[in-house]
């Protein structure tokens, strides 16, 4: 896909990124060999050709079998830095980034062999790439709500590594409510919430409902479901819940962008965002998000602007970096 200039140029910050959706194959290939892993394709290019999604169940099997090559502090810390190095060259300046500790734990890696190896890029990319990021924790949907509150305890040493947890994997028989003690208790903690309200799945409303009037999330991820709601959407122009959509994944997992939807949902008020999701199994980082939307909309550079001010607007970042984004992103405009 080729790249606008303004596209590219343009400030963005990043709300939906799964570091582990970031292997790319050729460093899942490097860490392979690192830590004496066969892997069942030959080349990277293999890979690549595996990923035949047709929904959200076939990917996250291809999501979780990439993440056995990671095992060591040095992968974790090869993999967010190969991402931030990527996001910087697509003119990311912040980037609030998913990870997935229990998809870890339960194959007897060490919470903080995840952690520590994250936050290591982390520093690095701020003071040699210039980006900042923040990490959230995401628990996973299909495991017991037991195993949530644990990962959560055992997050409470590093609170300050972490700004937000989340919610992700399979929504299918998982609703949100099967978390809300685990939320709950987080909020407690002072964590900022956030949960997947993903695509197209059964009984997507009732579950943002859930979101909304039981958890009492601060923003929603994915969530272009809510249309089906304009009750529910004038609820989130009114509280100011933003929802982080990802346009190039959502063509691998339902039947289309869902960017007329995108669309619409921004021109009724609702801040609105685009994200890259798990870029290197969806085939396309922030930028090509970006220019998806474009070239599927009759938007002006104005409009692309405003959503990377939506991003700004519903982040998690200090006041201080926000007034600095919003005016690195007007200056971009101008």
């Amino acid at each position: 896909m080729e790249i606008s200039p303004f596209v590219r140029n343009l400030p963005k910050v990043e709300l939906h990124l799964h570091i582990e959706g970031t292997l790319e194959p050729e460093l899942k290939f490097a860490l392979a060999e690192r830590n004496g892993i066969t892997l069942k394709e030959s080349t990277p290019d293999e890979v690549r050709q595996s990923y035949a999604f047709t929904d959200l169940a076939s990917f996250l099997a291809s999501y979780y079998d990439g993440m056995n090559v990671l095992r060591t502090s040095e992968d974790f810390y090869d993999l967010a830095l190969a991402y931030l190095t990527k996001a910087a060259e697509q003119n990311v300046r912040y980037v609030e980034m998913f990870f997935d500790p229990q998809a870890h734990t339960c194959r007897g890696i060490d919470f903080h062999t995840v952690i520590s190896g994250l936050h290591r890029a982390q520093l690095e990319a701020e003071s040699t790439l210039g980006i900042q990021s923040a990490l959230i924790m995401c628990f996973l949907r299909d495991f017991q709500a037991e195993y949530a509150m644990a990962t959560l305890l055992e997050a409470l040493p590093y609170k300050d590594w972490i700004i937000g947890v989340g919610l992700d994997s399979d929504e299918t028989g998982n609703a949100p409510d099967k978390f809300t003690e685990v939320f709950a208790r987080a909020r407690r903690e002072g964590f900022l919430l956030t949960m997947h309200a993903d695509v197209d799945i059964a009984h997507s409303i009732d579950h943002i409902r859930q979101l909304i009037d039981t958890i009492k999330v601060d923003r929603i991820d994915h969530g272009t479901n809510v249309i089906e709601d304009p009750g529910l959407v004038q609820y989130l122009v009114d509280s100011n819940i933003g929802l982080t959509c990802c346009p190039v994944s959502n063509t691998w997992v339902s039947d289309g962008s869902k960017v007329p939807l995108i669309k619409e949902l921004a021109d009724r008020g609702v801040k609105v965002t685009v994200n890259s999701d798990d870029p290197a199994y969806f085939g396309g980082y922030i930028a090509e998000n970006f220019q998806l939307l474009a070239n599927e909309s009759e938007v002006d550079h104005a409009f692309l602007a405003q959503l990377s001010l939506n991003a700004v607007d519903i982040s998690w970042a200090a006041p201080s970096l926000k007034e600095k984004l919003r005016a690195q992103i007007n200056a971009a405009l101008q």
